[in-house]
């Protein structure tokens, strides 16, 4: 009644392995195995993120000034050129601090007009102050460069003319005189010769 060839459930029991299942995958015969492209990937990414930014540079701290305010009489020249005059010292701080974009006569017949209108140049001239201060990280001092300008106009052109002058520039060539002047002082300086190594080696 039965009969003598096994049947399909018979077959299949017989081929199939049987080991209790682990989970682990079959092509696989460590426990602990992972893919080695995941890895792989993931150090490409990390690789290939941008560099965190630097830190920003902190602020330069202020400079005091290299003159005091009513140090007018260090230079009498200049005191009497500005108490009399005061639109050929403010014209030639102007064009320095502009660096050249307005020149002397421009700047200066500015503040004349200014001055025969308005009777007030100092609103015009603290905002160069104010200017000059940013560019070489100077002090607020005494006071703010309004007060300074609207009390002690005339001793605050000349703080500001002797404080260009300190820092080489020549006040009375303006700012195109300056860099022509710098320029030929590059050119004139000698340069060392260079000495290749192999020549010197061989000295």
């Amino acid at each position: 009644m039965y009969s003598s060839k096994p049947n399909s459930y018979e077959k299949f029991t017989e081929t199939t392995d049987t080991s209790p299942p682990t989970g682990i995958p079959v092509s696989s015969s460590n426990p602990y195995f992972s893919h080695p492209s995941h890895d792989h990937d993931h150090h490409d990414s990390d690789s290939q993120m941008p560099a965190p930014p630097p830190y920003p540079p902190r602020p330069r701290a202020p400079e005091p000034w290299k003159s005091g305010l009513f140090d007018c009489f260090s230079d009498p020249k200049n005191c009497c050129t500005t108490f009399w005059c005061p639109c050929i010292t403010f014209g030639q701080i102007a064009e320095i601090v502009d660096k050249g974009s307005t020149s002397c006569g421009a700047s200066g017949a500015l503040y004349t007009l200014i001055f025969c209108v308005t009777g007030c140049p100092c609103f015009y001239s603290c905002f160069y102050r104010s200017k000059m201060r940013q560019q070489y990280t100077l002090d607020e001092s005494p006071c703010g460069d309004c007060l300074v300008h609207c009390f002690c106009e005339y001793c605050a052109l000349c703080q500001e003319y002797r404080e260009l002058r300190t820092r080489g520039f020549d006040m009375a060539i303006g700012w195109h005189g300056n860099i022509e002047e710098r320029n030929r002082e590059v050119a004139m300086t000698p340069v060392p010769p260079v000495v290749e190594e192999g020549m010197s080696r061989d000295k």
